[in-house]
């Protein structure tokens, strides 16, 4: 520090001690901040490669479902055939594959043997139930949301999964009809069709 105020004494410029007590911290913050933020991203790296997705059962509006670790509702994708994504690029960003870096683990009242991996086109290992791979959806904020349930998008509809690996689809309520003198209305039908 000596030498740098020696040397800006001889180049005619005068010293403010405040400027220069002020560069030197903002100096050693910048450099503070480097490092953790190294270190936590390697810390992040090393334990995303050591994780794998536990797949575990939660009672909902639906009844019993999987759910991934946070709790969040996991779905099938109706498009999906022969255990292979049909989901990716935008449809992936809506609805995250579940992914893993190991065989997943079964949580409590899941069937261990109907879990299992398929490989994306990218390269990474998604989770299959019952041969079905398995999603969440990005409009589940908190744990136990079932808002993706019977959406249809990106070319075909989505469902919860049952504990026996099966879309759970909502029980719909029984159509009533009115009979009156003059008119009949029946209430609208919903998916699936009505006979």
């Amino acid at each position: 520090m000596q030498q740098i105020r020696h040397r800006m004494n001889q180049e005619g410029q005068r010293v403010r001690p405040g400027v220069l007590t002020c560069t030197i911290v903002v100096l050693s913050l910048t450099a503070a901040l480097g490092v953790a933020g190294f270190l936590a991203t390697g810390s992040n790296a090393r334990s995303a490669t050591r994780t794998n997705a536990t797949v575990a059962l939660r009672k909902t509006n639906l009844g019993l479902i999987l759910v991934n670790s946070r709790a969040h509702t996991i779905y099938l994708f109706a498009k999906d055939q022969k255990g292979k994504s049909a989901c990716s690029a935008s449809c992936a960003k809506f609805w995250p594959p579940l992914l893993t870096k190991a065989k997943p683990t079964a949580g409590t009242g899941v069937k261990a043997a109907l879990l299992g991996t398929t490989r994306r086109s990218g390269g990474e290992l998604q989770v299959t139930y019952n041969k079905h791979p398995l999603y969440t959806f990005l409009l589940d904020k908190r744990a136990g949301q079932t808002n993706g349930e019977a959406n249809l998008a990106f070319g075909a509809k989505w469902y919860a999964v049952s504990a026996n690996g099966t879309a759970v689809i909502k029980a719909l309520p029984t159509p009533t009809t009115t009979t009156t003198a003059t008119t009949t209305s029946t209430t609208p039908c919903a998916y699936p069709p009505c006979p």
